[in-house]
Protein backbone atom coordinates (compact mmCIF):
# COMPACT_ATOMS: atom_id res chain seq x y z
CA UNK A 1 0.00 0.00 0.00
CA UNK A 2 2.89 2.83 0.85
CA UNK A 3 4.26 1.67 -2.65
CA UNK A 4 0.79 2.62 -4.31
CA UNK A 5 0.62 5.41 -2.59
CA UNK A 6 3.84 6.89 -3.08
CA UNK A 7 3.24 6.23 -6.95
CA UNK A 8 0.76 8.21 -6.71
CA UNK A 9 0.77 11.39 -4.66
CA UNK A 10 2.06 14.09 -7.06
CA UNK A 11 1.56 16.51 -4.73
CA UNK A 12 5.18 17.34 -4.35
CA UNK A 13 4.95 18.34 -7.82
CA UNK A 14 2.24 21.18 -7.52
CA UNK A 15 3.28 24.97 -7.41
CA UNK A 16 6.22 23.95 -9.37
CA UNK A 17 7.10 26.74 -11.72
CA UNK A 18 8.73 27.67 -14.72
CA UNK A 19 9.58 31.71 -16.39
CA UNK A 20 10.27 32.50 -20.23
CA UNK A 21 11.08 35.81 -21.38
CA UNK A 22 10.36 36.89 -24.96
CA UNK A 23 9.64 40.14 -27.59
CA UNK A 24 6.45 40.15 -28.95
CA UNK A 25 7.88 41.41 -31.85
CA UNK A 26 6.01 42.53 -35.31
CA UNK A 27 7.31 39.88 -36.94
CA UNK A 28 6.00 37.56 -34.86
CA UNK A 29 2.56 39.76 -35.04
CA UNK A 30 2.64 39.32 -38.86
CA UNK A 31 3.52 35.32 -39.03
CA UNK A 32 0.03 35.09 -36.23
CA UNK A 33 -1.87 37.75 -38.95
CA UNK A 34 -0.56 35.75 -42.06
CA UNK A 35 -1.17 31.96 -40.66
CA UNK A 36 -4.72 33.09 -39.08
CA UNK A 37 -6.30 35.43 -41.94
CA UNK A 38 -9.29 36.63 -42.51
CA UNK A 39 -10.61 34.65 -39.34
CA UNK A 40 -8.72 37.51 -36.95
CA UNK A 41 -10.84 40.16 -34.56
CA UNK A 42 -9.77 43.70 -36.41
CA UNK A 43 -8.91 46.08 -33.28
CA UNK A 44 -9.69 49.31 -33.71
CA UNK A 45 -5.93 50.26 -32.06
CA UNK A 46 -3.43 49.03 -34.82
CA UNK A 47 -1.34 48.69 -31.97
CA UNK A 48 -2.97 45.49 -30.34
CA UNK A 49 -1.80 42.20 -30.84
CA UNK A 50 -4.47 39.68 -31.98
CA UNK A 51 -6.16 37.54 -29.68
CA UNK A 52 -4.31 34.23 -28.88
CA UNK A 53 -0.80 35.58 -29.91
CA UNK A 54 -0.21 34.85 -26.58
CA UNK A 55 0.76 30.97 -27.25
CA UNK A 56 3.58 31.90 -29.55
CA UNK A 57 4.99 34.03 -26.39
CA UNK A 58 7.85 32.66 -24.29
CA UNK A 59 6.64 28.93 -25.51
CA UNK A 60 8.34 25.94 -23.57
CA UNK A 61 11.25 25.19 -25.78
CA UNK A 62 13.12 21.76 -24.66
CA UNK A 63 16.41 20.72 -26.27
CA UNK A 64 16.09 17.73 -28.65
CA UNK A 65 17.25 15.73 -26.12
CA UNK A 66 14.60 16.73 -23.73
CA UNK A 67 11.73 15.58 -26.08
CA UNK A 68 9.10 12.68 -24.97
CA UNK A 69 8.36 10.07 -27.99
CA UNK A 70 5.60 12.30 -28.54
CA UNK A 71 7.58 15.49 -29.62
CA UNK A 72 6.99 17.20 -26.85
CA UNK A 73 8.76 18.08 -23.19
CA UNK A 74 9.07 14.66 -21.68
CA UNK A 75 7.61 14.23 -18.37
CA UNK A 76 10.00 14.83 -15.15
CA UNK A 77 10.79 18.09 -16.33
CA UNK A 78 8.24 20.31 -15.59
CA UNK A 79 5.13 17.97 -16.01
CA UNK A 80 5.48 15.21 -13.10
CA UNK A 81 6.37 11.65 -14.77
CA UNK A 82 2.91 10.63 -15.04
CA UNK A 83 2.20 6.51 -15.67
CA UNK A 84 -0.37 7.50 -18.47
CA UNK A 85 1.51 8.69 -22.20
CA UNK A 86 -0.99 10.10 -24.42
CA UNK A 87 -1.82 13.73 -23.84
CA UNK A 88 -4.24 16.09 -25.57
CA UNK A 89 -5.20 19.43 -24.73
CA UNK A 90 -8.63 19.61 -23.22
CA UNK A 91 -9.82 22.94 -22.00
CA UNK A 92 -8.94 26.14 -20.32
CA UNK A 93 -9.88 29.87 -19.61
CA UNK A 94 -8.00 32.65 -20.84
CA UNK A 95 -9.06 36.40 -18.66
CA UNK A 96 -7.51 39.23 -20.66
CA UNK A 97 -6.16 42.50 -18.60
CA UNK A 98 -4.17 44.59 -20.87
CA UNK A 99 -3.32 44.22 -24.42
CA UNK A 100 -0.15 43.01 -25.56
CA UNK A 101 1.55 44.91 -27.93
CA UNK A 102 4.25 44.67 -30.43
CA UNK A 103 7.48 44.73 -29.39
CA UNK A 104 6.83 44.75 -25.65
CA UNK A 105 8.45 42.60 -23.43
CA UNK A 106 7.07 39.71 -22.55
CA UNK A 107 7.35 37.56 -19.04
CA UNK A 108 5.60 34.44 -18.90
CA UNK A 109 5.27 32.87 -15.38
CA UNK A 110 3.63 29.06 -15.52
CA UNK A 111 2.75 26.96 -12.34
CA UNK A 112 1.36 23.54 -12.21
CA UNK A 113 -1.66 24.03 -10.11
CA UNK A 114 -3.42 20.52 -9.93
CA UNK A 115 -3.41 16.79 -10.97
CA UNK A 116 -5.76 14.90 -10.99
CA UNK A 117 -7.31 10.92 -11.62
CA UNK A 118 -9.97 10.40 -13.03
CA UNK A 119 -12.03 7.79 -15.19
CA UNK A 120 -13.15 8.85 -18.86
CA UNK A 121 -14.82 7.50 -21.58
CA UNK A 122 -11.21 6.08 -22.82
CA UNK A 123 -10.53 4.51 -19.41
CA UNK A 124 -8.08 6.38 -16.83
CA UNK A 125 -6.96 9.27 -17.16
CA UNK A 126 -5.20 12.42 -15.65
CA UNK A 127 -6.10 15.82 -15.80
CA UNK A 128 -3.24 18.77 -15.37
CA UNK A 129 -4.01 22.29 -14.89
CA UNK A 130 -1.51 25.08 -15.18
CA UNK A 131 -1.55 28.44 -14.64
CA UNK A 132 0.08 30.75 -17.18
CA UNK A 133 0.57 34.80 -16.22
CA UNK A 134 1.91 36.57 -19.16
CA UNK A 135 3.18 40.61 -18.13
CA UNK A 136 3.99 42.51 -21.12
CA UNK A 137 6.31 45.53 -20.15
CA UNK A 138 5.99 44.76 -16.68
CA UNK A 139 2.29 44.44 -16.38
CA UNK A 140 -0.34 41.50 -16.48
CA UNK A 141 -1.83 41.01 -19.52
CA UNK A 142 -3.33 37.40 -20.03
CA UNK A 143 -4.16 35.40 -17.05
CA UNK A 144 -4.75 31.08 -18.78
CA UNK A 145 -5.65 28.08 -17.33
CA UNK A 146 -4.20 25.29 -19.18
CA UNK A 147 -5.96 22.15 -18.93
CA UNK A 148 -3.97 18.90 -20.20
CA UNK A 149 -5.78 15.03 -19.98
CA UNK A 150 -3.60 11.94 -19.80
CA UNK A 151 -4.43 8.99 -20.94
CA UNK A 152 -3.35 5.30 -21.25
CA UNK A 153 -1.23 4.18 -24.21
CA UNK A 154 -3.48 1.22 -24.91
CA UNK A 155 -6.72 3.67 -24.56
CA UNK A 156 -8.36 4.95 -28.02
CA UNK A 157 -9.50 9.20 -28.13
CA UNK A 158 -13.00 10.00 -26.46
CA UNK A 159 -15.93 8.99 -28.44
CA UNK A 160 -16.86 11.76 -30.59
CA UNK A 161 -19.71 14.18 -29.14
CA UNK A 162 -22.87 14.29 -30.47
CA UNK A 163 -24.03 16.30 -33.41
CA UNK A 164 -25.01 20.09 -33.07
CA UNK A 165 -26.43 22.41 -34.79
CA UNK A 166 -24.40 25.34 -36.18
CA UNK A 167 -24.54 28.62 -34.18
CA UNK A 168 -26.80 30.81 -36.37
CA UNK A 169 -24.49 34.32 -35.97
CA UNK A 170 -21.36 34.78 -37.56
CA UNK A 171 -19.89 32.04 -39.14
CA UNK A 172 -16.13 31.32 -40.65
CA UNK A 173 -15.26 28.33 -42.66
CA UNK A 174 -12.10 26.74 -42.27
CA UNK A 175 -9.66 24.48 -43.95
CA UNK A 176 -7.40 22.64 -41.63
CA UNK A 177 -4.62 21.55 -44.30
CA UNK A 178 -1.59 19.97 -43.65
CA UNK A 179 0.05 23.47 -44.00
CA UNK A 180 -2.19 25.76 -41.36
CA UNK A 181 -1.04 22.88 -38.78
CA UNK A 182 2.21 23.05 -39.54
CA UNK A 183 2.66 27.00 -39.39
CA UNK A 184 1.03 27.10 -36.01
CA UNK A 185 2.78 24.53 -34.28
CA UNK A 186 5.68 26.46 -35.59
CA UNK A 187 4.30 29.72 -34.22
CA UNK A 188 3.53 28.07 -30.59
CA UNK A 189 6.64 25.81 -30.89
CA UNK A 190 4.54 22.48 -30.40
CA UNK A 191 6.44 19.70 -31.30
CA UNK A 192 4.07 17.26 -30.64
CA UNK A 193 4.07 14.76 -33.23
CA UNK A 194 -0.15 14.18 -33.80
CA UNK A 195 -0.29 17.20 -35.59
CA UNK A 196 2.23 16.85 -38.49
CA UNK A 197 3.01 12.85 -38.13
CA UNK A 198 -0.01 11.23 -39.74
CA UNK A 199 1.62 7.27 -38.74
CA UNK A 200 1.98 8.87 -35.19
CA UNK A 201 -0.91 10.17 -35.02
CA UNK A 202 -2.70 7.06 -36.21
CA UNK A 203 -1.18 5.00 -34.08
CA UNK A 204 -2.60 7.34 -31.10
CA UNK A 205 -6.23 5.93 -32.58
CA UNK A 206 -6.44 9.23 -34.60
CA UNK A 207 -7.79 9.06 -38.37
CA UNK A 208 -5.64 11.14 -39.60
CA UNK A 209 -3.95 14.67 -38.15
CA UNK A 210 -5.18 16.32 -34.88
CA UNK A 211 -6.16 20.01 -35.39
CA UNK A 212 -4.21 21.62 -31.89
CA UNK A 213 -6.44 22.95 -29.26
CA UNK A 214 -4.59 26.13 -28.98
CA UNK A 215 -5.69 26.72 -32.98
CA UNK A 216 -9.36 25.73 -31.99
CA UNK A 217 -9.73 27.92 -29.36
CA UNK A 218 -7.78 31.41 -31.24
CA UNK A 219 -10.72 30.61 -33.35
CA UNK A 220 -13.32 30.94 -31.59
CA UNK A 221 -11.74 33.24 -29.11
CA UNK A 222 -11.31 36.16 -32.51
CA UNK A 223 -14.83 35.09 -33.27
CA UNK A 224 -16.18 35.99 -29.72
CA UNK A 225 -13.98 39.52 -29.83
CA UNK A 226 -15.24 39.95 -33.27
CA UNK A 227 -18.61 39.57 -31.99
CA UNK A 228 -18.45 41.41 -29.06
CA UNK A 229 -16.46 44.12 -30.42
CA UNK A 230 -13.28 43.94 -28.17
CA UNK A 231 -11.46 41.48 -26.46
CA UNK A 232 -12.88 39.42 -24.03
CA UNK A 233 -12.29 39.50 -20.54
CA UNK A 234 -12.64 35.84 -19.96
CA UNK A 235 -13.49 33.09 -22.41
CA UNK A 236 -13.65 29.65 -21.12
CA UNK A 237 -13.52 26.77 -23.68
CA UNK A 238 -13.69 22.70 -23.49
CA UNK A 239 -12.20 20.23 -26.50
CA UNK A 240 -15.30 18.29 -27.04
CA UNK A 241 -13.61 15.41 -29.55
CA UNK A 242 -10.88 15.12 -31.72
CA UNK A 243 -10.65 17.40 -34.96
CA UNK A 244 -8.34 16.16 -37.86
CA UNK A 245 -7.32 17.54 -40.54
CA UNK A 246 -8.90 16.77 -44.52
CA UNK A 247 -12.30 18.16 -44.41
CA UNK A 248 -13.19 22.01 -44.01
CA UNK A 249 -15.08 22.45 -40.43
CA UNK A 250 -17.15 25.63 -39.23
CA UNK A 251 -16.39 28.56 -36.77
CA UNK A 252 -20.01 29.83 -35.32
CA UNK A 253 -21.05 32.33 -32.79
CA UNK A 254 -23.57 33.97 -31.73
CA UNK A 255 -25.12 36.08 -28.49
CA UNK A 256 -28.19 35.74 -26.25
CA UNK A 257 -27.92 39.16 -25.08
CA UNK A 258 -26.25 37.42 -21.18
CA UNK A 259 -23.45 35.65 -23.58
CA UNK A 260 -21.52 34.78 -26.36
CA UNK A 261 -21.26 30.85 -27.38
CA UNK A 262 -18.58 29.67 -29.90
CA UNK A 263 -18.49 26.27 -31.60
CA UNK A 264 -16.39 24.00 -33.74
CA UNK A 265 -18.48 21.78 -35.92
CA UNK A 266 -16.57 19.60 -37.70
CA UNK A 267 -17.71 18.17 -41.67
CA UNK A 268 -19.92 15.53 -40.28
CA UNK A 269 -21.33 17.75 -37.79
CA UNK A 270 -19.86 16.73 -34.84
CA UNK A 271 -19.02 19.73 -32.13
CA UNK A 272 -14.73 19.54 -31.53
CA UNK A 273 -14.90 22.61 -29.06
CA UNK A 274 -17.13 24.86 -27.47
CA UNK A 275 -16.32 28.47 -25.88
CA UNK A 276 -18.46 31.16 -23.87
CA UNK A 277 -17.57 34.89 -22.59
CA UNK A 278 -20.26 37.11 -21.30
CA UNK A 279 -21.50 40.06 -22.92
CA UNK A 280 -20.89 43.44 -21.18
CA UNK A 281 -23.91 44.47 -18.45
CA UNK A 282 -26.16 47.24 -19.98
Amino acid sequence: MAGQVAVEDWSGWIGRRVVGEDIATPRLAAEFRATLEPWLFRADDPLCCPPGLHWALAPVMPGMDSLGEDGSEAKGIFLPPLPLPRRMWAGGMIETLAPIVPEAAVRRVSTLTSIKRRSGKSGDLYVVSIRHDIESTGRLAVRERQDLVFRAAQSLPAAAAQAQAQLSGLQWRVDPSPALLFRFSALTFNGHRIHYDEPYARAEGYGGLVVHGPLQAALMLNQAATVLGRFPECFEYRCLAPLLSGAPFVVSSASDGAEIVSRITAHDGVTTAEGRVRAPET
